[in-house]
């Protein structure tokens, strides 16, 4: 698998522009299910990327060979406390990580959903269906194709929202607050592990595709986070800096991470804008 990161293409897509988001972000994200680049442009190994940000190395084990690949920053599985009989939703859900972690906590009696947008993530997804079958002994977990803003879904159907460093690569994140409130039951929860802004970064950084795939460039602040949780009608709302993400990425000499430190001031660093999100919120039971 190649490590090379692709050169950035001379037009990057504008913020006012969703369709050349989504475009960017789908062929980014295609070549990463293909092989063609590693995730987030990460030169580490994707299981020594993902015990570092909180998952057990026990749990990794048992997954499908591809199922990880780099692109996490938290890990909502274990934020959501998921409980036998749940049914799960997990937006942008890439190779299967989380789902597959999912299945076996919701058991034989849940369900657990992963949605993603490119065509090459879901091929991958399902094709460890049957390896994780026949390790867990549990036929409960599906992938379809769709946006994470117009979610495959049914009306309250969910009983838990997860996703893993996706909703900062929408071009309308409201919209996919929205989306969460509509498919979850009443007294669902939302358990989110993305990357958010602690303040702004410079415009040259925000106008780069490799951030913007990078799960960097398309980050709002924190408090925007919040408000847009609180928007969609979600209370209960916590949101939780975990800035060490930072760290390990520039620890693993990124290249996305190492071409926005150059475009910071003299002596800040990545950790001093950019932050690992754990945000969790409960639709109201009324």
């Amino acid at each position: 698998m190649s490590q090379a990161t692709p050169t950035p293409p001379s037009t990057p897509p504008s913020a006012t522009d969703p369709d050349a988001v989504r475009r960017q972000v789908r062929e980014g994200y295609g070549r990463i299910a293909a092989g063609e680049r590693r995730g987030c442009g990460c030169g580490c190994k994707n299981d020594d990327l993902s015990e570092r940000i909180g998952y057990a190395a026990a749990d990794l084990e048992t997954l499908p060979q591809g199922a990880d690949l780099g692109l996490s920053c938290g890990n909502p599985t274990a934020l959501a406390g998921l409980a036998p009989g749940e049914v799960v939703l997990d937006l942008g859900s890439g190779a299967g990580l989380d789902v597959f972690l999912a299945g076996p906590r919701v058991g034989a009696a849940g369900r657990v959903i992963g949605v993603d947008m490119t065509a090459e993530m879901i091929e991958r997804a399902r094709g460890g269906v049957a390896a994780y079958r026949q390790r867990s002994g549990l036929d409960n977990v599906e992938f379809r194709l769709g946006e994470i803003e117009h979610l495959p879904v049914a009306d309250a159907s969910v009983d838990v929202v997860i996703s893993n460093c996706v909703i900062n690569l929408s071009p309308d994140k409201a919209q996919v607050w929205r989306e969460m409130a509509r498919v979850l039951k009443p007294g669902g929860r939302v358990a989110v592990s993305d990357l958010a802004l602690l303040q702004p970064l410079p415009e040259a950084v925000m106008a780069s595709v490799e951030a913007l795939v990078g799960c960097v460039a398309g980050a709002v602040e924190v408090d925007e986070y919040v408000r847009l949780a609180t928007a969609a009608g979600l209370d209960q709302i916590t949101a939780t800096p975990k800035s060490e993400y930072s760290a390990v990425m520039e620890s693993f000499v990124d290249p996305v991470y190492h071409q926005i430190a150059e475009e910071l001031p003299a002596g800040a660093s990545v950790a001093h804008y950019v932050t690992s999100l754990d945000v969790t919120a409960v639709k109201p039971a009324a």
